[in-house]
């Protein structure tokens, strides 16, 4: 049997291709879940699962790893895979991370209608969508559940050439807050991860001028490991946080 902090319990990654959804993939599975890597690029997926997931066969209470194709902001699909983790796991997922999320940057005065939406989408509705799902299977199921939303600190402060992003971000940090006070009812936590710059694909578009400056905004001087963001979302996920809900939490080195 595995130990760790979530031991045993199932767990589903949005975003799971790259950056903080792979390394929740990689942490969560240290500590024992098993989980299930979506992204809507299914051989990054796939990918996180062989190489980067502490892959035990049969180790975990659960069961297997597993990949799934998904597209966040088709409800259509976002049903589907509960009711296939439904059949194949016997359980819905009790922990659920949207980490799923796009840029479209531009200035506001430049962005087209469609650049908004698309980001909307996914990064706003996209985890709408997953978490009203997840919620619904806990709640039918009688089980106890901690969603982690991913937001960005620029959700909270903003900036420039990220209108569609930021609001999309701030918007993640409301409905979590509101879905917190609806579910805990149920036993289902609800808490949103705010990231700083961290060392993701979504960074790799940043030019080395303009990052030499956020740098200096960050009193720990440098950009973070999407693994240090991932052992916070391991933390949300597991009993050690049993009172923490409707929280958010900065992970940005002090930006």
């Amino acid at each position: 049997m595995s130990t760790g902090i979530v031991a045993g319990r199932l767990a589903l990654v949005t975003g799971a291709g790259s950056g903080i959804g792979r390394a929740a993939c990689q942490v969560l599975s240290r500590e024992g879940a098993t989980v299930i890597a979506a992204d809507r690029n299914y051989e990054s997926a796939v990918e996180t699962i062989k190489t980067h997931t502490a892959l035990a066969s049969g180790a975990n209470a659960v069961g297997d790893h597993s990949a799934v194709e998904l597209d966040v902001s088709d409800s259509n699909a976002v049903q589907k895979l509960v009711q296939t983790t439904l059949k194949q796991y016997k359980v819905p997922p009790t922990i659920v991370v949207n980490s799923a999320g796009i840029t479209r940057d531009n200035w506001l005065l430049k962005m087209s209608e469609e650049d908004y939406s698309r980001v909307l989408d996914v990064n706003l509705k996209g985890t709408f969508l997953v978490m009203q799902a997840c919620a619904k299977a806990l709640t039918d199921a009688s089980l106890p559940g901690s969603i982690v939303n991913i937001s960005s600190i620029v959700g909270k402060y903003g900036n420039m050439g990220q209108t569609n992003y930021a609001g999309s971000k701030a918007g993640v940090i409301g409905m979590s807050q509101s879905a917190a006070k609806e579910l805990g009812k149920f036993n289902i936590r609800v808490n949103v991860i705010l990231p700083g710059f961290i060392d993701t694909p979504i960074i790799k578009t940043v030019p080395d001028k303009v990052m030499q400056g956020i740098l200096k905004l960050v009193p720990l001087g440098r950009i973070g490991n999407p693994i240090e963001v991932a052992e916070v979302i391991a933390f949300l996920g597991s009993d050690k946080s049993s009172f923490i809900t409707g929280a958010t939490l900065d992970v940005t080195g002090g930006y």
